[in-house]
C-alpha cells in the first residue's frame, strides 16, 4: 500500500506538476522571459524528445528499477526547480527539457518496482493504481495555477518539492516491501519468467499491435494535450474557464482508480478498445460543440479517465505479452505513445493553421478509432 500511495504520488508529480504543467503555465512564462511561439514549440518538441530518452534508458528497470525511480526524481525535481529560478528563456528551455526526461524515467521505474514487491494477485490493480497518478497531477496543477498565476515561478517551485518528497518515499516503500519477500523477487515467479523468456519471440515483434495502438492514440490525444485550452478560449471559455477544462481532465484520470477494479479484470485488448473508443468520441464532442463549456468540460473528464485508463491498458498488455520484461515493454509503449503526440501536434496544428482548429480535433477522432482497433488485431495475433 505505501508503495502504491507514493508511486502514485510521482507519477503526479513527474507527469502532471512537471511535464504536462509546462503547457499550463506557458502563456505566463512567455510573457515573462520573452519566450516567443517558435521557441516555445522548438522546446515543447525537444522536451518529448527528453522523455523518449528518459523512457528508454528505463528499459533497464527490470534489473534495477531503483536507480531508475532515482533518475525520475532527480530529473523531474532539479528540471522543474530550475525552471522556477531561470533567469532567461534559454535556461527556462534547457531545464524544462531536462524535467519531461523524470516522466520518461519514472513509468518503467514504477512498473518494476511494483512487479518485485506487490505478491501477484495484487498487481494489475496496483499498476492501474499507480499508473492513474497523472490525473490528481493535473488537478494540482490546475489549482496551482488558479492560485498562484502568474506567479508560475512559485507553482514550478512546489511541484520540485513535492517531486523530490515522493520520489524519497518511493524508495523507503519499495526497501520495506523488498525486505517482506513478496513480488517479482520469489524463486517460483523468476523461474516462470525464465521459461517464458526462452520461448517468447522478440520484445518488439511481440508489442506490435499495442505499439501501433500507443502510436495512434499518442497522435489522437494531443489535440487535447497541445491544443484543447486554446480551442476552448477561441471558442469563448477565457482563461478561468479553460483552466477548469485542464482540471477536468485530471479529475477524469484521478477517477480511473475507480474503475481499475473493473478494467483490470478485462483482457487488456478489451480494456484497451473501450477506453480508446471513449477518447474518440470525447475528440468528435470537442470538435463539434467546444463552445458549449459544461459539455466541453464534461468531454475533458471522460478523455482524462479515457486517456489515463488506456496507458494503464497498455501496461498490462506488455505485461500480458512479455511478463519477463513488463518495465522494458512499457517504456517502449510508453515511447511510441509520445513519438505519435509529437506527431498530432504537427499534424493537428497545421489543420488548424489551413482550415479550423476544431477541424483537426475531428480528424483526432478518426485516428483513435483506428488506434483502437489495435486490440482486435492483438487478440487475433494471440489466437
Amino acid at each position: 500500500m505505501a508503495l502504491v500511495v507514493t508511486g502514485t504520488c510521482l507519477v503526479a508529480a513527474t507527469y502532471g506538476l512537471v511535464r504536462l504543467a509546462y503547457g499550463l503555465f506557458l502563456p505566463d512564462v512567455a510573457a515573462s522571459l520573452d519566450l516567443d511561439p517558435r521557441l516555445a514549440g522548438w522546446t515543447s518538441s525537444a522536451a518529448s524528445l527528453s522523455y523518449c530518452v528518459g523512457a528508454l534508458l528505463g528499459l533497464g528497470a527490470d534489473r534495477a528499477p531503483r536507480l531508475v525511480v532515482v533518475g525520475a526524481l532527480a530529473t523531474g525535481a532539479v528540471g522543474s526547480a530550475g525552471m522556477a529560478l531561470a533567469p532567461d528563456r534559454a535556461w527556462f528551455a534547457a531545464l524544462a527539457v531536462l524535467g519531461s526526461a523524470g516522466a520518461g524515467l519514472a513509468s518503467p521505474g514504477l512498473v518494476g518496482l511494483v512487479d518485485r514487491v506487490v505478491p501477484a494477485e495484487g498487481r494489475a490493480r496496483a499498476q492501474a493504481v499507480v499508473n492513474s497518478g497523472t490525473g490528481p497531477g493535473l488537478v494540482a496543477a490546475g489549482l496551482l495555477a488558479l492560485l498562484l498565476l502568474p506567479d508560475w515561478r512559485l507553482g514550478f517551485a512546489v511541484s520540485a518539492g513535492l517531486t523530490l518528497l515522493a520520489g524519497a518515499g518511493v524508495l523507503l516503500a519499495a526497501g520495506r516491501g523488498a525486505a517482506y519477500g513478496v513480488g517479482a523477487d520469489r524463486p517460483e515467479r523468476r523461474g516462470q519468467a525464465e521459461g517464458r523468456g526462452r520461448a517468447g519471440r522478440g520484445l518488439v515483434v511481440a508489442l506490435a499491435a499495442p505499439a501501433a495502438g500507443a502510436l495512434g492514440l499518442g497522435a489522437a490525444s494531443a489535440a487535447v494535450w497541445t491544443y484543447g485550452r486554446t480551442l476552448l478560449v477561441d471558442e469563448g471559455a477565457g482563461p478561468t474557464g479553460s483552466t477548469v477544462g485542464w482540471i477536468a481532465v485530471g479529475v477524469g484520470g484521478a477517477a480511473t482508480v475507480l474503475t481499475a477494479g473493473v478494467l483490470g479484470a478485462l483482457r487488456p485488448q478489451v480494456a484497451w478498445r473501450a477506453t480508446v473508443l471513449a477518447v474518440a468520441l470525447v475528440l468528435l464532442v470537442l470538435g463539434v460543440a467546444a463552445g458549449r463549456l459544461p459539455l466541453a468540460v464534461a468531454a475533458c473528464a471522460v478523455f482524462g479517465w479515457g486517456f489515463v485508463a488506456a496507458t494503464s491498458a497498455l501496461i498490462a498488455w506488455a505485461a500480458e505479452v512479455r511478463p519477463e520484461r513488463a518495465a522494458a515493454g512499457t517504456a517502449l509503449l510508453f515511447v511510441t505513445l509520445v513519438l505519435g503526440q509529437a506527431v498530432g501536434s504537427a499534424v493537428v496544428g497545421e489543420i488548424g493553421a489551413r482550415t479550423d482548429l476544431a477541424v483537426g480535433f475531428r480528424v483526432a477522432a478518426g485516428t483513435a478509432a483506428l488506434a483502437a482497433a489495435a486490440g482486435l488485431r492483438g487478440r487475433r495475433a494471440r489466437g
